[in-house]
């Protein structure tokens, strides 16, 4: 839903939550216009000038629900990031994350700072490396967030990014291969969950973490596809040196699994028996899950799967 919702929309929304009626045209957004205008008749044109919609009975409650602490929660962010937050900006929900991510975790991405492409990339997954260029208002923000004039040329021989979204009292810890669940952080926090990220494949920092910061229990969330799975495999190796478990993170279902030539993903399975992984670092429920993928050829995404959720089954 949120996604669909770009941020100048997301002002207008709130304008008629607080006024009652705006002037915006956010009836140009499509969900706006299908679902809460023409489904469920929450937003109409106001009677003699259509170019003002108003707020109708019901859109309050709703908007409270749906949108409220969401807004509230970017809004309070570009206050304190010294952004521009008007309704110019076509932020969309993945942009919204990002920012935040790259303002909360500006000091560690500064000490490897990447060239523009290889930035883009991996900050915004999926969106290619040219989507900052693509969208230069966006790269001015990363630009004013990360307090440079401009990316380096060259990436860094060694850039190893170790991320932390830290939390009073933390229950245990999260390894994600990903950096999307740390673009949520507010989520975690109010569950008690420290989340990490070492920069997917480079597992590296990992091995000069000290016994005293792994007493909490571990887990590792990641795509279920050969390359996260592999990686797993490499991590539980290096705690396993440290006399530490981790314990990984399975899906509870493949309804959502997709196929492996999906748009972006490069991750195949390998023509080996088990696709050359590690079998005894999976128990066998894991293994015949792996089985099932790697017959069908399907991955799972990492961002499909409800993190809060699957801790709760398991603890």
């Amino acid at each position: 839903m949120k996604k669909d919702v770009e941020w100048k929309y997301l002002i207008g929304l709130n304008q008629l939550y607080k006024n009652e009626k705006t002037n915006l045209k956010i009836g140009n957004n499509s969900f706006i216009k299908q679902i809460l205008m023409k489904q469920k008749k929450l937003i109409k044109p106001k009677m003699g000038n259509p170019k003002i919609l108003e707020a109708k009975y019901g859109f309050k409650a709703y908007y409270e629900k749906e949108f409220l602490d969401y807004f509230e929660y970017y809004s309070n962010f570009f206050e304190k990031a010294g952004l521009e937050s008007n309704a110019h900006k076509t932020y969309n929900e993945d942009d919204l994350k990002s920012l935040a991510f790259i303002y909360y975790q500006k000091d560690q991405l500064k000490k490897n700072l990447t060239t523009e492409y290889t930035f883009s990339a991996r900050v915004f997954k999926g969106k290619g490396a040219k989507y900052l260029t693509n969208k230069p208002s966006l790269r001015n923000a990363v630009l004013q967030l990360l307090d440079i004039d401009e990316f380096p040329e060259k990436d860094p021989k060694n850039a190893q990014w170790r991320f932390v979204v830290d939390c009073e009292i933390p229950k245990l810890v999260v390894i994600c291969e990903n950096i999307a669940c740390l673009k949520v952080p507010y989520e975690y926090k109010q569950n008690n969950i420290e989340l990490w990220y070492v920069g997917g494949n480079n597992t590296n920092p990992l091995k000069d973490i000290p016994a005293k910061k792994i007493e909490l229990p571990l887990f590792y969330f990641c795509d279920w596809d050969h390359h996260g799975l592999s990686i797993f495999s490499r991590i539980k190796g290096i705690f396993k040196e440290k006399g530490k478990e981790i314990t990984l993170i399975e899906p509870t279902t493949l309804d959502d699994a997709l196929p492996v030539h999906s748009p972006h993903h490069k991750s195949k399975w390998r023509k080996k028996e088990f696709s050359g992984l590690k079998s005894k670092d999976f128990s066998k429920q894991q293994q015949d899950i792996i089985n099932n993928l790697i017959q069908d050829d399907i991955w799972v995404e990492e961002e499909s799967m409800n993190l809060i959720e699957l801790l709760s089954k398991i603890n």
